[in-house]
């Protein structure tokens, strides 16, 4: 099997017994995007159809808006693209993205991963959180400490939506997102990053 193989929520809960709730799983204030993000975003909507293709919504809004917040805590965290990880036979696969404590062997080794993103590929939600949620299991599982909190998002570039998981309890946040705002969309993503630096300490 693979990440790709859940094609939903309930598939992964039956299958390594997760429990769901619905709550505010952090607190959001407003973040300004940076005027170089906005001049080069603008641009991009202006000139590029960016809901062309997933290959255009990946790299024209999704990677640029991951990126973005990802500045301000590069020092310490390690971002990947299309990272492949495995923990064994069932939970292995390519994450769309990952966010990793850094390696103190460097750039080229992976660390603990503690936020998964994933693309809704067809504006499927459902679908993505499968694959999402399998790969909360699997950086659980790899990190070997269940009970130490990671994130999952998944969006289609216009809505994201929020997750956590922490020992067998999956937490889908309450509130979502939308590039239509796009200081309340940054300042969520920047809580996960905060939330993730509170509990490594």
């Amino acid at each position: 099997m693979a990440f790709s193989d859940f094609k939903t929520i309930s598939d992964v809960q039956e299958k390594f017994k997760i429990k769901y709730e619905n709550d505010n799983i952090f607190f959001v204030e407003d973040r300004e995007p940076s005027e170089q993000f906005i001049s080069e975003f603008e641009f991009s909507k202006k000139y590029i159809d960016v809901f062309e293709s997933e290959g255009s919504r990946c790299e024209i809004v999704i990677f640029p808006i991951l990126k973005e917040v990802y500045k301000d805590y590069a020092e310490n965290y390690g971002l990947w693209v299309r990272k492949s990880i495995k923990y064994d036979d069932i939970l292995n696969g390519t994450p769309d993205y990952l966010i990793a404590t850094r390696s103190e062997l460097g750039l080229t080794v992976l660390g603990s991963p503690m936020v998964m993103l994933v693309e809704a590929k067809k504006n499927d939600f459902e679908l993505g959180w499968g694959q999402c949620l399998a790969e909360l299991v699997a950086a659980q599982r790899i990190n070997g400490d269940p009970d130490f909190p990671v994130y999952g998002i998944v969006t289609d570039g216009i809505l994201w939506q929020f997750g956590r998981l922490a020992g067998d309890v999956y937490t889908r946040n309450s509130a979502n997102y939308s590039l239509d705002n796009l200081p309340i969309l940054f300042g969520a993503m920047d809580s996960v990053f905060r939330a993730i630096q509170e509990q490594i300490g």
